[in-house]
């Protein structure tokens, strides 16, 4: 029996530790360093020729960890690795998916064509699908994408009393619908405004005969988390008590977090990204997902 091998880049090695033991695989380690010019330097510490292998690798910050972890695939093909997936938990670069000004690069279609000329088979977490309807629409190798709203949904009924559970905007109505329904909840969502990355505008409907109740806010990324802190300041100004925060992934840009809890929310986040927020644990849906890509 081929047995598969996971190895951690660098950062992702609690992640790969749980996944090795959930999924009966031999744990490998990955030598790496940076020469003095900022190269990376990388090499497999165990035998993988003929093995099947998963790299983990988150891609928050992405621009280096996409080199390491290119490196990685195409070395362990190179040496003879059978087949190469990835296992990363957050997928970046799947903001820009459109030309939005003459000469500007659709990145996203960039990157998958990347990480699709050296891995074998992807899996991630609730990617953030804007325009795009599935994975296959930009990357040319097998793609799972697991979903986190029943585990968000499970951590709302067990740590929030009375919740009401509001959405960023329309184009999440469906997905906090469904979160809202499995945490045996009400729902609205925002009305958004975006003038600039963090300069965003909100407005709130539906919300008057709900004062009684515990807002939970919902979204699948944090990254600047401007949303979140105008909506947290404005329930509380509107005599809600503290908001819940919650995220799939919690990217926290810059001084995200602390502005975050200084506007008054109590904050909670999936381990896609390494956080102190972490509270939602997903190693088990990405286990499912490999265990499926490898059948």
């Amino acid at each position: 029996m081929n047995q598969l091998l996971i190895a951690p880049l660098p950062g992702n090695e609690a992640v790969a530790a749980v996944l090795g033991r959930q999924l009966n695989a031999e744990v490998v380690s990955l030598e790496t360093r940076d020469f003095p010019d900022g190269e990376t330097y990388l090499r497999f510490c165990s035998e993988i020729a003929g093995r099947d292998l998963a790299l983990v690798c988150t891609l928050d910050h992405p621009n280096t960890k996409l080199v390491a972890a290119y490196l990685a695939a195409a070395t362990a093909r190179d040496i003879g690795a059978r087949r190469v997936g990835l296992v990363a938990p957050y997928l970046g670069y799947m903001r820009q998916d459109k030309r939005f000004k003459p000469g500007e690069a659709i990145s996203s279609r960039h990157v998958a064509s990347l990480v699709s000329s050296v891995f074998d088979w992807m899996v991630t977490v609730d990617p953030h699908l804007h325009r795009y309807h599935a994975l296959g629409e930009i990357y040319t190798i097998p793609t799972r994408a697991a979903h986190a709203a029943p585990l968000i949904s499970k951590w709302i009924k067990e740590n929030v009393m009375n919740p009401v559970i509001i959405g960023p905007d329309s184009e999440s109505q469906q997905w906090v619908a469904a979160v809202a329904v499995a945490s045996d909840a009400p729902y609205t969502v925002m009305e958004k405004i975006r003038r600039g990355d963090r300069d965003v505008e909100i407005s709130f409907r539906d919300l008057d005969p709900m004062t009684d109740r515990t807002p939970v806010l919902v979204d699948d990324i944090i990254s600047s988390g401007r949303t979140m802190v105008e909506a947290v300041r404005t329930l509380r100004s509107l005599g809600f008590q503290t908001p819940t925060c919650l995220a799939v992934h919690g990217i926290f840009a810059g001084d995200a977090y602390s502005t975050l809890l200084e506007a008054g929310g109590r904050v909670a986040t999936c381990n896609t990204v390494s956080h102190i927020s972490n509270q939602i644990d997903v190693t088990n849906l990405l286990s499912e997902e490999v265990r499926k890509i490898q059948a």
